[in-house]
């Protein structure tokens, strides 16, 4: 954990578990005690809920994973959580619609002052990313690969390629002296 935490300035997540909420609380506590930097998630059961309530009077930023279901979201948010992550495609895989939660959890928390960050997890394809995104998910979680084939389009290499020719253009005319800009790849 320390290792991470001296290579970068960035949050860190750690997942913590425990059988009560006092364990998950002691747990927690010797990993933000090592920095302000990171932030603890907790999987989704009865004993979280005095956690979260306990992290949030201290200052600590949760995340909940394990969400199924609206009536979990509610308690954890009424909890103190600060993120809530809905897991998408299990639900998928049983044949239901992955993203019915994040809609529904943004609907219930319309209006709250204070509600809790709708973070759609386990998302395995650009399709789910996409209907999260759309269903108003606050952010996703998705692995590299799903992150690659999202940023990809037709039309943004095309448009690329035509801005990198322009300046390929403008420094073949001497028009890029002194800009620090460097074509080849």
């Amino acid at each position: 954990m320390q290792r991470y935490l001296d290579i970068t300035d960035k949050p860190v997540i750690v997942e913590i578990d425990g059988h009560t909420t006092e364990e998950l609380v002691a747990v927690g506590e010797v990993f933000t005690r090592m920095s302000d930097q990171v932030i603890l998630k907790i999987p989704c059961t009865p004993h979280a809920l005095g956690a979260f309530r306990a992290l949030k009077a201290q200052g600590v930023e949760t995340y909940c994973t394990t969400v199924f279901s609206l009536s979990q979201a509610a308690a954890v948010a009424q909890a103190g959580v600060t993120h809530i992550l809905p897991f998408l495609e299990p639900v998928k895989d049983l044949g239901g619609d992955p993203t019915r939660l994040v809609r529904d959890c943004v609907q219930m928390f319309s209006g709250w002052e204070h509600r809790p960050y709708i973070t759609a997890a386990l998302v395995r394809s650009v399709d789910t990313a996409y209907a999260a995104l759309k269903d108003g998910a606050d952010s996703i979680i998705v692995f590299w690969p799903i992150f690659e084939e999202m940023m990809r389009h037709p039309l943004t290499d095309h448009w690329n390629q035509t801005f990198l020719d322009e300046w390929v253009a403008m420094r073949d005319a001497g028009l890029t002296e002194g800009v620090p800009i460097s074509l080849e790849h």
